[in-house]
C-alpha cells in the first residue's frame, strides 16, 4: 500500500477534530471514489428515503418556532384532553397543550439528543480505542477488560445505571447514554486498529521516526473513518431511543420539556380515552430511529467498496 504524503507533526496533531478531518480526508481518497458511493448510496431506495425523511425532521426542528402554531408548554386548562380537530390537529394532552407543537419541537430536542450523545461516545471512544489498539500489554488489557465490562450490561440498563449516578435531568440522561455507547466505539476502534498496526507502511512509518501520535492520527485513523461514519449514524438512532426510554420513565427531561418519551409517558394514563396523546410521538420516534437506521445501513452499504461489484 503506497504512503500518504508527509504531513508535520503539528498539523496532525493540533486537535482531535483537526486531525479527524485531515484522516477523513485521505480514507475518502480522489474524487472518484466519492462519486462511487455517492452513486451507490443513491442506488438504495432504502438509504435515500432515509436520508430524505431524516433531512425533513432537521428542516422541521429548525423551524420549529415558525411551524408550531400553539405554544407547546402553555396549559389551557379548557381544552384538557381535546381530539384531533381544526384547533389542534392532533389533539391536546391533559392540560390542554398541543399535541403537535410539542411533537414539533420534540424533533429538535431528540435529534440533538441523538447528535450531543454519538459525540460523546466518539469523541472518548475513539482516541481511548486508538490507545488500546497500538498500545500492548498492561495498558491494552486493562482498557479491554473495562470495555467488556460496559459490553455486557444492555445499553439502556448501562444508562440507568449512569443516571443514577447523576440525577434525573435531560443534560444527565444525554451524558448517561453518550458514556454508554463509549465502549462499542472503542471496540471498533481497537479492532480496526489491530488489523491494520502491522502493515508495511505503518512499519514504514516507524523506520522513518514518526511519534506515536502521528503515526496514530496520521496512518491509522484514517483506516477507521469509515467504519466509524457508519457506526455513529446507527447509534444516532439508539441514543434517541434510549433517551426517550429514560424520559419515559422519568429519569429524563422533565415537564414541561417537549420530548418525545415525557410525552409518551405523559399520555399512558389514557391510551383508551385520549389516544392520540402517546400515539403520534411514538410514531416520532419509530420514524426518526427507522430512518435513521435506513440511512446508516445504506452508508454501511455504499461505503465498502467490495459491494460495489454486485
Amino acid at each position: 500500500m503506497t504512503m500518504a504524503p508527509p504531513v508535520s507533526v503539528a498539523q496532525a496533531g493540533r486537535s482531535s477534530i483537526g486531525a479527524f478531518v485531515l484522516a477523513m480526508s485521505h480514507a475518502w481518497g480522489p474524487r472518484g471514489r466519492l462519486r462511487i458511493v455517492v452513486r451507490e448510496f443513491r442506488r438504495n431506495r432504502g438509504a435515500t428515503v432515509g436520508a430524505v425523511v431524516l433531512g425533513l425532521l432537521i428542516l422541521v426542528g429548525f423551524f420549529a418556532p415558525v411551524l408550531a402554531p400553539h405554544d407547546p408548554v402553555k396549559v389551557v386548562a379548557g381544552d384538557s384532553l381535546k381530539p384531533p380537530s381544526v384547533q389542534y390537529f392532533l389533539g391536546a394532552d391533559l392540560y390542554g397543550r398541543d399535541v403537535f407543537s410539542r411533537l414539533i419541537f420534540g424533533t429538535r430536542i431528540s435529534l440533538a439528543i441523538g447528535v450531543v450523545a454519538v459525540g460523546i461516545g466518539a469523541g472518548i471512544g475513539i482516541p481511548v480505542g486508538l490507545i488500546a489498539g497500538w498500545m500492548s500489554g498492561s495498558i491494552d488489557v486493562a482498557i479491554t477488560r473495562v470495555t467488556d465490562a460496559m459490553l455486557a450490561m444492555p445499553g439502556i440498563l448501562l444508562a440507568l445505571s449512569i443516571i443514577t449516578v447523576l440525577g434525573p435531568g435531560l443534560n444527565n440522561a444525554v451524558i448517561a447514554v453518550g458514556i454508554a455507547s463509549i465502549p462499542t466505539f472503542v471496540r471498533l476502534v481497537r479492532g480496526c486498529v489491530l488489523a491494520t498496526k502491522e502493515n508495511a507502511y505503518v512499519d514504514a512509518a516507524r523506520v522513518l521516526g514518526c511519534s506515536t501520535g502521528r503515526i496514530m492520527f496520521r496512518h491509522l485513523l484514517p483506516n477507521v473513518v469509515v467504519p466509524i461514519i457508519v457506526l455513529s449514524s446507527l447509534a444516532m438512532g439508539t441514543a434517541i431511543l434510549s433517551a426517550a426510554g429514560l424520559s419515559f420513565l422519568g429519569l429524563g427531561a422533565q415537564a414541561p420539556t417537549p420530548e418525545w418519551g415525557l410525552a409518551v409517558s405523559d399520555g399512558r394514563d389514557f391510551l383508551e380515552t385520549a389516544w392520540w396523546i402517546s400515539t403520534f410521538p411514538s410514531l416520532a420516534i419509530m420514524i426518526a430511529v427507522f430512518s435513521v437506521n435506513l440511512l446508516g445501513d445504506g452508508l454501511r452499504d455504499a461505503l465498502d467498496p467490495r459491494l460495489h461489484g454486485r
